[in-house]
């Protein structure tokens, strides 16, 4: 999954965080015996809150595990609800939007329960027969601990981001049940999700689906319906898009996501390994609660928070995410490790493959577009350039032990998943061609790896180097031990001359930041004002902190249109920028605001990139070879 960010300080990096899938189980749509029945009532919202019921049997009877049923019988059982939930890497203690919650016995009595910590409540089990609460949104919480809108929930009147995870939660030991999930909705709603509804009308869908992992996996978005759907590949595509002002059209983003899902297609050999997918985006303007976008992929979906960009750059936005996104149907849908399959929503366990999940889906998402002559060799050279400079900004820790810390230890270092992570994908794809003299490639291995594992068959994270080398050769073995397992130096120089193309020295490119200043928006008046000026350079030291911007170059600024207004197109390099201010000025014991006008040319700051790359004019046949079996990836 990919998570974009932009920061307050307006550096605008684009930071990309990941996704476990957890095992992608099918729907049960034929399976009557469930275990639990959710009901969500949408037409009674109240403040940004509504109602979730749970219904059940009696549990001494459900048909759970013998582990479960041994707890039930002779003890108390506990309710949970995800501290953390795959593709965030983050703790958000979904348990804590819960309030009023209640325990029920078929009389209506309440059954005393314990709440031993956030996300856990516990109570006996022998007469519950319905569990009720409010969940609160977390798109407008005041708490410090932000959720990442695309792993968030948010609750409107005129529509609902239903992350299956902040709304519905599990019994202990019964994750792998079937639940049944009721929606109630408005009039004229409609439900985009991944999951195939078994019964729907105009009040009510109806879902089933076979345990909590795939419920958690099946994010919603409810509205007034603004959807296309179309056939790529034998799958069904559903786009649907929101957006409160309605300037931002469905059909506008598919006619894009269509074009690049076609061209991934063609990448995975004509045909895509999923029945259907659905991408959900939701667009605001302004800013967001969390200072973040971007978006959080799923084994059959992808849900987008993002910015009014405006129509065209929105849509390439889309896309240019989407082709990360929608790879993740190769890896961790299809080929994952145990901790992924039967992963533990509370006490979660790292896998040491990110370089594999994250990695070398990033690396797919850009050859894509070099197979596919979306792209030149030179733009391509270019992007992995710019991930080598990325990566120099992280530490040498080898990756499989970043990966297992991720979660804490390492928590700063993950962002080099899409990094070097990609560039370990794209050094593997060059010495797998070089040793099979152009035959086999990455993406042969990962459809190798597919066919031997699968959605349900998980791999051993310890021996998958091993498999790995047993299917392809010795040397690769050694490959993992010197630049995943160990810190080496990526053999970029080594490996680029097999296939034509020389490194060159460093580089470096301008940027213009603002100043390097840490900017805030008051989330009810919109204004934007200055709250840090610690990095700031010479055009930053011109603003004093609590500085509210009011115009620039006599354009009135709001959170709507500040990206706007300091983007390229809106100032000259050689000309002053004026910007307009109201400042606090303080005289003796009196503070008044008064209007200033700031003036000064945009400062560039040189940002390093230590890596370039270029194409050898003069190839040997043996060089032109693998450089066209590298591009193409076909077998010859």
């Amino acid at each position: 999954m990919t998570i974009s960010s932009f920061h307050f300080k307006f550096i605008f990096l684009m930071l990309i965080f990941g996704c476990f899938h957890f095992t992608a189980l099918g729907q049960t749509n034929k399976q009557k015996n469930f275990s639990y029945s959710y009901q969500l009532d949408l037409t009674k919202s109240n403040n940004d809150k509504v109602a979730v019921e749970l219904l059940f049997k009696d549990l001494t009877s459900l048909n759970i595990s013998d582990k479960a049923l041994s707890t039930i019988k002779k003890d108390s059982i506990s309710f949970f609800m995800p501290k953390i939930v795959p593709g965030t890497y983050s703790i958000y203690d979904f348990g804590r939007f819960l309030s009023d919650f209640k325990v029920l016995d078929k009389e209506g009595k309440e059954i005393k329960f314990s709440h031993p910590n956030k996300n856990e409540w516990r109570f006996p089990a022998a007469n519950v027969y319905k569990i009720t609460y409010l969940v609160d949104d977390t798109f407008d919480s005041p708490s410090k601990n932000k959720v990442f809108e695309p792993g968030g929930t948010d609750i409107e009147d005129d529509v609902f981001i239903i992350n299956t995870h902040g709304f519905f939660g599990y019994l202990e030991d019964a994750k792998r049940q079937p639940f049944e999930i009721n929606i109630i909705k408005p009039k004229n709603f409609y439900g985009s999700t991944p999951l195939v509804a078994t019964k729907s009308d105009d009040k009510k869908d109806t879902y089933l689906v076979s345990d909590y992992h795939l419920l958690a996996d099946s994010p919603m978005l409810y509205c007034v319906p603004d959807t296309v759907s179309f056939d790529v590949g034998g799958a069904e595509i559903l786009v649907s898009v929101f957006h409160k002002k309605g300037t931002v059209k469905a059909k506008e983003v598919a006619k894009e996501v269509k074009k690049s899902l076609e061209a991934q297609k063609n990448y995975l050999g004509g045909t895509l390994p999923i029945k259907k997918y659905a991408f959900l985006i939701y667009i605001f303007d302004g800013f967001s609660n969390s200072g973040s976008y971007g978006a959080l992929e799923h084994s059959y979906s992808s849900l987008y928070f993002l910015p009014n960009f405006g129509a065209t750059r929105l849509a390439n936005t889309v896309v240019e995410i989407a082709a990360h996104e929608f790879f993740h149907i190769l890896t961790p849908l299809s080929i994952h490790s145990e901790e992924i399959h039967y992963f533990d929503f509370i006490n979660p366990k790292m896998s040491k493959h990110l370089w594999l999940y994250e990695g070398v889906t990033e690396y797919f998402a850009n050859h894509v577009l070099l197979q596919q002559d979306l792209i030149s060799l030179e733009e391509f050279l270019d992007k992995m350039r710019g991930k080598v400079g990325e990566s120099k900004s992280y530490s040498d820790v080898p990756f499989t032990e970043m990966s297992l810390g991720c979660l804490d230890k390492y928590a700063d270092e993950y962002g080099n998943v899409y990094e070097k992570g990609a560039l370990i994908g794209w050094m593997l794809d060059i010495r797998l061609r070089e040793l099979s003299d152009g035959k086999y490639g990455l993406m042969n291995l990962m459809q190798d790896l597919s066919k031997k594992y699968g959605v349900e068959k998980p791999f051993k994270d310890d021996n998958l180097f091993d498999v790995i080398a047993e299917m392809t050769y010795p040397e690769i073995r050694t490959f993992f031990a010197d630049y995943v397992e160990g810190s080496k130096e990526l053999p970029y120089t080594d490996y680029l001359k097999m296939v034509g193309i020389n490194t060159t020295g460093d580089g470096t490119e301008e940027v213009f930041n603002f100043g390097n200043i840490g900017l805030a928006v008051d989330p009810e008046t919109k204004e934007v004002s200055v709250f840090s000026l610690k990095d700031a350079n010479k055009f930053g030291k011109m603003f004093e902190e609590g500085d509210v911007i009011l115009k620039i170059n006599k354009q009135k600024v709001d959170a709507a249109n500040f990206l706007d207004l300091i983007s390229e197109a809106s100032y000259k390099e050689d000309e002053e920028m004026e910007i307009v201010v109201n400042r606090k000025i303080k005289k003796r014991r009196r503070t008044k605001i008064k209007k200033r006008t700031l003036k000064s040319k945009p400062i560039f700051v040189e940002q390093e990139q230590d890596f370039g790359f270029e194409e050898v004019e003069g190839k040997t046949q043996r060089q032109t070879k693998l450089l066209k079996a590298w591009k193409s990836w076909k077998t010859e």
